[in-house]
């Protein structure tokens, strides 16, 4: 395979990237949630859009309890806003950075449980809206859709050369990750369990 992609956009891109993992595991989702998913993949793709507070050491997004916090005392409307942030950026972080978030303070589970709640608030906040059921599913699948956009992480690392290839390695060495494992069998860097070497 070549590692030259030749997409029209970056939305076209994140699509097939998705639709690709989502085949492949048997993840299903409505067309709707798979169109919010692409957009929220090409919205974080801009650094600014996903690193929105200047720290010591750079740019980093606003904690996660910060955020909860602020949207339990903000009017409907900016709740929405908010929550939904707060979904998008632990789905996002715990899909695309899972090994920092592993190796972070409070762990995957922390953002999947964050964002997950925050999802199925934003459904109940907005029953009659067209995206409640997006929000709903969003909650109901999001350890699944965590999976998925770990398994594309993992791949876009390996595709980028050898040294990707080695990061991605490393880290399933480290941990064990059946989705790395899959992805590096795939990538044809090591060889199924199960086979004779």
């Amino acid at each position: 395979m070549s590692g030259l992609v030749a997409t029209a956009s970056l939305r076209e891109f994140f699509k097939t990237l998705l639709e690709d993992v989502f085949h492949e595991r048997r993840v299903g989702v409505a067309e709707s949630t798979e169109f919010y998913l692409v957009n929220l993949l090409s919205d974080f793709a801009a650094a600014d859009n996903l690193f929105t507070e200047q720290t010591e050491g750079g740019k980093d997004h606003e904690p996660l309890a910060v955020l909860y916090h602020r949207a339990q005392l903000q009017a409907r409307e900016q709740q929405i806003k908010t929550l939904r942030r707060l979904g998008d950026l632990s789905l996002y972080k715990a899909g695309f950075f899972s090994e920092s978030v592993r190796r972070g303070p409070v762990g995957p589970d922390y953002y999947i449980q964050m964002g997950s709640t925050s999802y199925g608030q934003v459904a109940d906040l907005t029953p009659t809206s067209g995206f409640a059921a997006v929000y709903r599913e969003l909650q109901e699948k999001f350890r699944a859709l965590v999976e998925v956009l770990e398994e594309i992480a993992a791949r876009a690392l390996a595709a980028t050369g050898p040294q990707g290839a080695l990061r991605v390695y490393e880290s399933w060495v480290r941990n064990g990750n059946e989705r790395l494992e899959r992805v590096l069998v795939d990538a044809g860097l090591i060889i199924p369990r199960g086979l004779p070497n």
